[in-house]
């Protein structure tokens, strides 16, 4: 195989520039030809790709979201339109595809490779941290520490001013981000969609801590677990004490990636051109036990690998 062309679809996350690096960079140490195509899939059925070189992905490592853009494109799930992706990669002459993304970008690569026979390697760039074949997905780690940044912050001023504070992050029906985010800056409660709570025992909890003199408590609420506003008011209404919302929202998906992010980036993004350059059967890249690994598309698992253990954990401290 010697042209191949990288995407990024889906949600941005922190690590997509650093892992177009890496491809880019490993594909011409091999001396193949690499095409960056714009907006994802969106972009690839309109042909939106042009060669990319060192100088294209140099000063990027540290930069957050997608120089390459990306889009959602929920039309793909056309066959025809598929067609037309299909097409376009054969007019650049393209051999194989690395598609970064999540579960929506898996399931275009997943097509274009049994309708169409596409060799295809998936990277799973995505902060929720949702598909449980692999143990983290790329830009999970920056999340969770951007999402520590805050809980940190807001413990300073409700501890001026005496509030409890609810921080709702991101995750869709995973709790990954308000369990890591949650251990780690301390939270006393961590609501998660896999996990049922008792928002009566919350609020009895929230004022007995009152009642002793903790006069602060944090509240992390993954976004699939609940609404926000109502279980406020209902802790405020059990309770008496009243509850400050804040969505943290779309500041969690950028910023520059850490040091976890970058070194993942770089492993994904070589191992996806190493099977191409060998012309490995399309699948995914992941990591297990600090192992990379590759699972086939029609393995990949989306959904929750919620840690019940840590989940625990968290529980016990916040007493």
């Amino acid at each position: 195989m010697k042209r191949i062309a990288v995407l990024t679809s889906g949600g941005d996350s922190p690590g997509m520039n650093a892992c177009i690096r890496a491809v880019v960079r490993t594909a011409l140490n091999y001396n193949m030809d690499i095409y960056g195509i714009e907006r994802g899939y969106a972009g690839l059925i309109k042909g939106e790709m042009s060669r990319l070189g060192t100088r294209s992905v140099s000063d990027m490592i540290h930069k957050g979201g997608t120089f390459l853009k990306t889009a959602r494109c929920p039309e793909f799930k056309d066959k025809e339109v598929q067609k037309d992706a299909v097409e376009a990669l054969s007019a650049y002459g393209i051999e194989g595809l690395v598609a970064i993304g999540g579960d929506g970008t898996f399931r275009g690569a997943k097509d274009l490779c049994d309708n169409f026979g596409v060799r295809v390697i998936g990277i799973p760039g995505t902060i929720d941290n949702d598909l449980a074949y692999t143990d983290y997905t790329l830009g999970f780690d920056t999340a969770v520490n951007t999402v520590l940044w805050a809980i940190n912050n807001l413990r300073d001023t409700m501890h001026s001013h005496d509030r409890v504070c609810l921080l709702e992050v991101m995750g869709r029906e995973c709790g990954d981000i308000a369990l890591y985010a949650g251990i780690s800056g301390g939270a006393e409660y961590v609501l998660v969609p896999e996990i049922p709570y008792d928002l009566d025992q919350i609020a009895a909890s929230i004022k007995k801590s009152y009642l002793r003199g903790k006069t602060s408590n944090m509240i992390i609420l993954a976004e699939g677990a609940g609404n926000r506003d109502e279980i406020a008011a209902y802790i405020k209404e059990k309770s008496g004490i009243s509850v400050k919302v804040t969505n943290f929202g779309y500041i969690q998906r950028g910023g520059s990636p850490n040091m976890q992010d970058r070194l993942l980036a770089a492993r994904f993004g070589y191992k996806a051109v190493e099977l191409l350059l060998n012309d490995a059967e399309s699948c995914a890249v992941g990591i297990k036990n600090n192992k990379i690994i590759t699972v086939p598309f029609s393995e990949v698992n989306v959904g929750s690998k919620f840690d019940k253990d840590l989940y625990e954990i968290a529980h016990i401290l916040s007493l």
